[in-house]
């Protein structure tokens, strides 16, 4: 949304910056072309120029529907004031430091939102037989799920999956997709009771 609503401004901008060209004197320009060197054509006077000046728009306050609001306790809510994901290297399922910094701002998430269950899909690279990437991915979700519930997480509030290789988010037989792939989602799957 705050990406159409920055697009309709560039566009209003454009169009009024085409409507006239700025009337100048060859003598103080200080670009040493002239008007008619330049092959612009303008009006001889400027009151007799009917286009929109950019002085003359008055573009529109941002509306409060404009920003997008997000909901406390939200999928939103995670992923943009915490992140929703952690990532492992290759064929591994131990958390690296990045990771373990990201599940600390999950876990004090989660406990803001302490009527929140969540569900820790287990995601792998195309690498390797389905029922090996099905298993690492287990040990994967397993991996995170044990750190937030150490953390303090009631064990109640999370779900496993393991996904395998069957869910990337990165398409690709390469380093650069294989690294996005290999990661563990936290997902927001409902308020709990």
């Amino acid at each position: 949304m705050p990406y159409k609503f920055m697009s309709v401004l560039v566009a209003l901008a454009l169009v009024a910056g085409c409507g006239t060209a700025p009337m100048e004197d060859s003598s103080t320009s200080g670009g040493g072309q002239s008007s008619s060197e330049s092959g612009a054509s303008m009006s001889a006077s400027p009151e007799s120029d009917s286009s929109i000046s950019m002085e003359s728009v008055e573009l529109p306050a941002p509306s409060v529907s404009a920003v997008p609001t997000v909901s406390p306790g939200s999928q939103q809510d995670l992923v943009v004031n915490v992140g929703d994901r952690v990532f492992f290297a290759f064929d591994r399922f131990d958390l690296s430091p990045e990771a373990r910094g990201t599940l600390e701002k999950q876990a004090t998430w989660l406990q803001t939102h302490r009527g929140v269950v969540v569900t820790i899909g287990g995601h792998t690279d195309e690498r390797g037989t389905r029922e090996y990437n099905l298993g690492l991915g287990e040990r994967r979700a397993n991996s995170v799920k044990d750190y937030l519930v150490a953390l303090g997480v009631n064990p109640g509030r999370i779900n496993t999956v393991s996904y395998g290789e069957e869910r990337p988010v990165a398409v690709g037989s390469n380093e650069a997709a294989w690294a996005q792939n290999r990661r563990a989602t936290t997902t927001v799957a409902g308020s709990g009771s």
